[in-house]
């Protein structure tokens, strides 16, 4: 399979689509002004070929902040595109729909992957997707867009969750996960008054989680939102770490990302070696693969602004083309699997 990119910084969606012939799957990464009208187009440009889209900033050698972004995989591809809706009430309710699509794909564990775009609720989403999937063992990537839309076969919905199933014909799909943040000294904690709907951190070891957190770090409270960049929270998952950024400062309560629970263990986490951990995940990958035909990601907004910061997000990317044809998402919360995280980078790589 190969997989095809293209952009338009000023929202041409022909300029973006030169070259691309017969694709198998599209992905479309629009503005919010234009993003209906594209998903129109899109769907005019290429009828009946499985798409999904969301409103967010793609990338290849450079990042297209505006315009809009083509993404599609061609030349040895099966795949089916499709949606869950009403995913804040009863995504449940659509479940069937994956199941007759990983039915429809042939999808099987080694050739396999479901990409997809959510509008949010994305835990409780992931949870119900992952009911489907588990069954043949088929791995997710995916991310949360901007504005609460997304699309699917040149409809655009709200309250959704987009998703397509990608098999490879030629060869294995792999998926991976990257986190560039290690634990900061021993510090544990037990999370208490939380509001799980409302996604809020109340209290860490019965104090003030605002205050235990400025303690610890010497911040201010208007500092607190971007040292979250250097410094979020950890969420033991097993053996893994999920990634908890924070979002706002409520009172004496901070809001975060994603959902926090009554007694769940968090750590606080620091910024590792950056530029090391990405050529962990290109040797890691290379390892499976030596010459992958193609790596689709999604990279968390705050790793874009942590990356643009620090003068790494242009070498970001030269990094990454080690791997061949990368491009990908920048999202507002990544999927890998059935977790749903924050400043962090999920992928999948084909054969």
């Amino acid at each position: 399979m190969k997989q095809f990119f293209g952009m338009s910084t000023q929202g041409n969606l022909k300029e973006a689509a030169q070259g691309l012939h017969q694709p198998q799957f599209i992905m479309l990464l629009s503005n919010s002004s234009q993003f209906q009208s594209h998903v129109r187009e899109l769907e005019a440009l290429y009828p009946g070929i499985p798409s999904i889209g969301c409103i967010g900033m793609g990338y290849h050698t450079q990042v297209a902040e505006k315009g809009v972004v083509l993404i599609a995989f061609y030349d040895g591809v099966a795949a089916t595109a499709n949606v869950l809706e009403e995913v804040s009430k009863v995504p449940v309710k659509y479940i069937q729909r994956l199941e007759q699509d990983l039915e429809q794909v042939g999808a099987a564990q080694q050739n396999t992957v479901c990409i997809d775009f959510c509008s949010g609720n994305d835990a409780c989403v992931l949870t119900t997707m992952q009911s489907a999937l588990r069954h043949r063992n088929i791995s997710l990537v995916g991310g949360t867009g901007d504005a609460g839309k997304v699309s699917a076969n040149g409809h655009v919905y709200e309250d959704a969750v987009a998703y397509g199933l990608v098999r490879n014909q030629n060869g294995r799909v792999r998926t991976y996960k990257e986190n560039i943040y290690q634990p900061m000294g021993n510090y544990r904690f037990i999370a208490s008054q939380t509001d799980k709907s409302k996604y809020v951190l109340g209290a860490l070891n019965g104090q003030s989680a605002k205050q235990v957190y400025q303690g610890i770090l010497k911040v201010t409270e208007q500092q607190i939102l971007t040292q979250t960049f250097q410094n979020p929270f950890g969420k033991l998952c097993g053996n893994d770490t999920c990634i908890i950024s924070i979002k706002e400062v409520q009172g004496n309560s901070l809001v975060c990302f994603r959902q926090v629970n009554d007694s769940d263990v968090l750590m606080l986490l620091e910024l590792a070696d950056v530029r090391a951990t990405v050529q962990d995940t290109i040797h890691r990958i290379q390892s499976d693969f030596p010459r992958p035909s193609a790596v689709f990601s999604v990279n968390c907004l705050f790793r874009y602004k942590l990356f643009s910061e620090r003068g790494y997000m242009q070498d970001y990317l030269k990094d990454m083309t080690a791997l061949g044809n990368h491009a990908g998402l920048i999202g507002y919360g990544e999927h890998y699997n059935n977790q749903f995280v924050n400043q962090s980078m999920s992928c999948v790589a084909f054969e």
